[in-house]
């Protein structure tokens, strides 16, 4: 059987673009059509749509090729377990063009680093934002999702898709009674209510 060589790529954001990848994988030797990617997705998270195709497509003597380490994943347990599981099924794995060999004692230590360079890289990011985000919410500039405002249109309309029932005789005399046992202190608040929540319907 012809050993295949499978690719793998990712980028963390939908801005970002894989073509340098893709180039890099087709000049290591893999086939445009056998480069599996992920688009806006973390190396933290091993629940990939693209890297289990990847992984999916690998057979006994094929190899997965991945540009660096951190395409692969930012987390050195699952990175293990990824190398583990390639092993087990006889696949080799190629970083940047250099096979990985899990049974070279110099080869798992390397490994080990760029795995915990990987992760580290990724917690740095991490800190990075929420540090950020706690400047912003102290310098009042990130304050949650602002309410729409309302316009007169949308007034209108609000107050027409709340507008009361027509009232019967029986409806009338009910609220007149009830307009009666309430107090003008009542009625004050009740304008002051619908005044904050931006609709003034006329009655």
């Amino acid at each position: 059987m012809t050993e295949l060589k499978i690719g793998y790529a990712r980028v963390s954001t939908h801005g970002q673009d894989l073509t340098a990848q893709r180039n890099a994988l087709t000049t290591l030797g893999v086939a445009h059509e056998r480069i599996y990617v992920d688009h806006g997705l973390t190396g933290t998270n091993r629940a990939r749509p693209g890297l289990r195709e990847a992984l999916a497509a690998c057979r006994s003597g094929d190899t997965l090729v991945v540009t660096k380490l951190d395409r692969l994943a930012r987390s050195l347990p699952d990175a293990r377990d990824i190398v583990q599981e390639l092993t087990t099924r006889e696949v080799k794995l190629s970083l940047g063009g250099s096979i990985h060999d899990p049974n070279d004692p110099v080869g798992r230590l390397l490994f080990n680093v760029l795995a915990m360079v990987a992760e580290f890289e990724s917690d740095l990011i991490k800190m990075r934002t929420r540090e950020g985000l706690a400047v912003a919410r102290a310098a009042g500039k990130l304050r949650g999702r602002k309410q729409p405002k309302l316009t007169p249109g949308k007034r209108s309309t609000s107050c027409s898709s709340i507008a009361p029932a027509k009232r019967t005789p029986r409806n009338r005399q009910s609220s007149s009674a009830l307009a009666a046992r309430r107090s003008p202190r009542d009625r004050t608040r009740r304008t002051a209510r619908r005044t904050r929540a931006g609709v003034v319907c006329p009655w």
